[in-house]
């Protein structure tokens, strides 16, 4: 099978930082589905990996965690799919990954795609709106058609994750959201998608609260620069607020958040995959859940972009992009 693999962590501008290769195809045992790949999108797990996990001396190392597809095979042990259903899901850290024609993947972990979306337009989804919906619903602990009355700011909107994470929170919530945007398009898509009010993270962001006449958020979503913004989020969140992170910050003074008595939240969506949690399942469950709501045409695509056929060449554009840190929506490739 085809296959676009690393052998070592190189700058992305390097010739040999993605690779086209061939590799034998896989097998379903166990829980396994056997998915032929139609779609993939990229993220920023995918960069992280790429610059800081080299594979063993001379092994080809295969990225990439969101894929739409059509199961081919099933291993033994499974129950909730059979050859030719047409699934997307984010995958696992623990395996190889989705930039092949053939992957593995745990059935728990996988949904039914949604009927109305193409390969390319689902592929675009599953990772973003898994890490969105365990931040807002299990690590927030916002409740579904609840929130009136409170608000949420979601730092990095236009991104991947909040991208979806704006529309969850619009259209099962009653929060009023504020989203950042540094540039007019990111601002009006933001907008498009579900904010009530978007701010400049260019500025302080608690200076920009206030100048909106905004009154302290009662949960901020910190998806990326927490380090950068750290000092104004503990400023502008309420007393007994909450705030929840995706991103990696080198070093956070958490005694910021004791005086308001706030509570931050981690949220990383391979937790359970990587250590097979005894509600590891809840990930098909949800997935589901927004195949439904897509379906019934509450909650769209995030695909901004086509970068054409999954390939190293085509990946390289994807991954500089996402390391530009200009990216908005997903960046999708599809088909061999």
């Amino acid at each position: 099978m085809k296959a676009v693999a690393y052998y070592q962590s190189l700058p992305i501008t390097h010739a040999e930082a993605l690779l086209d290769i061939e590799l034998a195809a896989p097998q379903a045992q166990g829980r396994d589905l056997l998915v032929a790949v139609k779609a993939v999108s990229v993220n920023p797990v995918d960069v992280k990996v790429r610059a800081n996990m080299a594979p063993e001396q001379g092994q080809a190392k295969v990225i990439g965690w969101d894929a739409a597809g059509i199961v081919q095979a099933v291993g033994p042990d499974v129950t909730m799919f059979k050859p030719g259903d047409e699934v997307w899901y984010a995958g696992s850290l623990t395996r190889p990954g989705t930039n092949s024609e053939l992957h593995l993947v745990d059935q728990r972990i996988v949904g039914r795609k949604p009927a109305t979306l193409s390969f390319a337009q689902a592929a675009a989804l599953p990772l973003t709106t898994i890490t969105a919906w365990e931040l807002l619903f299990e690590r927030l602990q916002v409740t579904r058609d609840n929130g009136q009355g409170k608000s949420l700011l979601v730092i990095g909107a236009a991104g991947g994750v909040g991208s979806i994470l704006v529309q969850l929170a619009r259209q099962l919530t009653g929060l009023t959201i504020i989203g950042t945007a540094s540039r007019p398009d990111t601002a009006d898509w933001i907008t498009r998608l579900g904010a009530h009010h978007v701010i400049d993270h260019s500025q302080p962001l608690d200076q920009e609260i206030r100048r909106l006449g905004l009154p302290p958020v009662d949960y901020v979503a910190s998806l990326n620069q927490s380090e950068l913004h750290w000092s104004a989020i503990a400023e502008l969140v309420a007393p007994q607020g909450k705030v929840a992170l995706i991103d990696d910050p080198d070093h956070l003074d958490v005694k910021l958040l004791k005086r308001k008595s706030v509570s931050l939240h981690w949220e990383f969506m391979f937790t359970r995959s990587m250590f097979e949690t005894a509600d590891m399942q809840q990930q098909h469950v949800l997935l589901n859940e927004v195949a439904r709501l897509v379906d019934a045409s509450v909650i769209e695509t995030t695909l901004a972009e086509t970068f054409g056929t999954i390939n190293a060449a085509n990946l390289k554009r994807a991954h500089a992009l996402i390391e530009s840190n200009r990216a908005k929506g997903k960046t999708v490739l599809e088909g061999f």
